[in-house]
């Protein structure tokens, strides 16, 4: 169990959010707010944001397939886009990916 800023967040949810982490496909992305509503907390991006940041204690994750709503990537986290570039995940101009053409379906 660990316990950041308060909150207590159990390993069971966290293996969970990672578990769907785990199976976005190569050259996929998905959202924060995706992967939230799979687990069935359709109001808890930014809980899946925080577990995604403390994924290295747990093991290897492509966690640089998941970015924001809008497709922007991880503030400071130069590696990611490298990482979507070399599984061919199309970027706009403007620097987000690009959701139409690289969203996970997985329903």
């Amino acid at each position: 169990m660990i316990i950041k800023m308060g909150h207590v967040l159990d390993e069971a949810l966290i293996y969970e959010i990672l578990s769907v982490v785990e199976e976005i496909p190569e050259g996929c992305v998905a959202t924060y707010g995706q992967i939230a509503g799979l687990i069935g907390r359709d109001n808890n991006a930014r809980l899946v944001g925080k577990v995604l940041s403390m994924a290295e204690f747990y093991g290897r994750y492509p966690c640089h397939r998941v970015v924001n709503h809008a497709g922007r990537l991880v503030p400071g986290w130069r590696e990611q886009e490298y990482l979507l570039r070399q599984e061919n995940v199309p970027f706009k101009n403007n620097g987000y990916v690009d959701l139409q053409h690289c969203r996970w379906e997985c329903f």
